[in-house]
């Protein structure tokens, strides 16, 4: 990876200005001649939705690293993985990976079984909270939201804190999942600031993927934004609320496109990468996960998902995403017609998908250890 320039951000951060062509995606086996596409088919075509857009707080993505610079055309902006990046991992080999204990699946989970994610006895997850809303189908290729963005607390070092969107296809075992939205998570990158980030894997979370551009696989086109860079401005409680639109969708390349901000867009994760998501997902969820080694037990972590409020507590105060799409083959983007909203643990991390409303919004999260209801 060759470095043109680079920007130390006020927070830490090292962001290279990496030229297009030498950028760590194409270390991947699969991608070695691999020729970039630099926009997305669809943004050749005109796009429709059935349903108007309503958010009036949405903003164009300000991360923290702009204040020192930006990259030039023709680089793209990574973080640079640091020593104390490396030395904060529990092991090298995992460095950029999700806990993988988190979805060990019995061998008869399917993937329609994940709409259901959050009560399903079949799913493992001694080591993650999962609060969704989610719709299940055959033919999903494309999804997005509004996301109300904060800076929640998190507890404990290793614990980690994200509001997303997931798009999967596969089975229980052998899953697919590309992901994207706002993460805390101190143990990854060293601080608690609230950042853009992305996912991918084709193996249930075993060892392939990672979060942002920390291996291969992942093609950045964007020399403005930065994936894992911080991100601003922050709601405040009973203050003004911002929103970050996240979208993810499949063009007639095969590609998976991530845009921000509706026609931004960020880059994309190859056709080359998947099987079962080479042509559609079958699922598509947007909330919260809080990652800690005291989820389901007490003391229960105090680390907090979404905006730290309960579900109840609704705008001003819960974190909440709205503007929820999916686009299907009919390339019409539409509210879901099928949902289904859980939480793995409510006392502690809650979910309400509120309908009486123009545009229906998904509130979710909670401060995890509270009495009586959270010990």
């Amino acid at each position: 990876m060759c470095s043109s320039s680079r920007s130390q951000s006020e927070n830490g951060d090292i962001i290279d200005c990496v030229d297009i062509y030498k950028q760590p995606a194409f270390d991947h086996p699969v991608l070695k001649n691999h020729t970039i596409q630099k926009i997305p088919t669809f943004f050749k075509k005109s796009q429709h939705s059935s349903i108007k857009y309503t958010s009036k707080n949405n903003f164009k993505l300000s991360q923290t690293w702009h204040k020192s610079g930006r990259c030039p055309k023709g680089t793209v902006p990574i973080r640079r993985i640091q020593k104390q990046d490396l030395l904060r991992a529990a092991t090298l080999d995992r460095f950029g990976l999700k806990q993988s204990s988190s979805f060990v699946n019995s061998k008869n989970t399917t993937i329609s079984n994940f709409s259901k994610l959050s009560g399903s006895s079949n799913v493992v997850s001694e080591d993650h909270s999962g609060v969704h809303l989610a719709t299940s189908g055959s033919n999903f290729i494309g999804a997005e939201a509004d996301i109300n963005v904060w800076n929640p607390k998190v507890d404990l070092p290793d614990d980690s804190t994200t509001a997303q969107i997931w798009l999967k296809a596969g089975n229980g075992n052998e899953f697919e999942s590309i992901e994207a939205g706002w993460m805390v998570n101190p143990g990854l990158y060293g601080n608690h600031d609230t950042r853009l980030f992305s996912y991918w894997t084709t193996d249930s979370y075993k060892s392939t993927g990672c979060f942002d551009l920390t291996c291969s696989g992942f093609v950045q086109t964007s020399n403005t934004v930065a994936l894992g860079g911080g991100i601003n401005p922050i709601s405040s409680d009973s203050g003004t609320q911002y929103e970050l639109n996240i979208g993810i969708y499949l063009d007639e390349v095969g590609h998976w496109w991530l845009k921000e901000n509706h026609d931004i867009p960020i880059g994309y994760w190859p056709v080359e990468l998947f099987t079962s998501l080479k042509h559609s997902a079958t699922l598509v969820q947007w909330g919260g996960q809080v990652f800690s080694s005291q989820v389901k037990k007490s003391p229960h972590t105090k680390t907090q998902m979404g905006s730290g409020h309960l579900a109840d507590e609704k705008y001003g105060h819960a974190c909440y995403m709205r503007n929820i799409r999916i686009k299907d083959n009919s390339l019409m983007l539409k509210y879901p017609e099928s949902i289904n909203v859980a939480s793995q643990e409510p006392n502690c991390y809650s979910a309400f998908n509120d309908e009486d409303v123009q545009e229906p919004t998904f509130y979710f999260g909670g401060p995890g250890q509270s009495s009586p209801s959270c010990p």
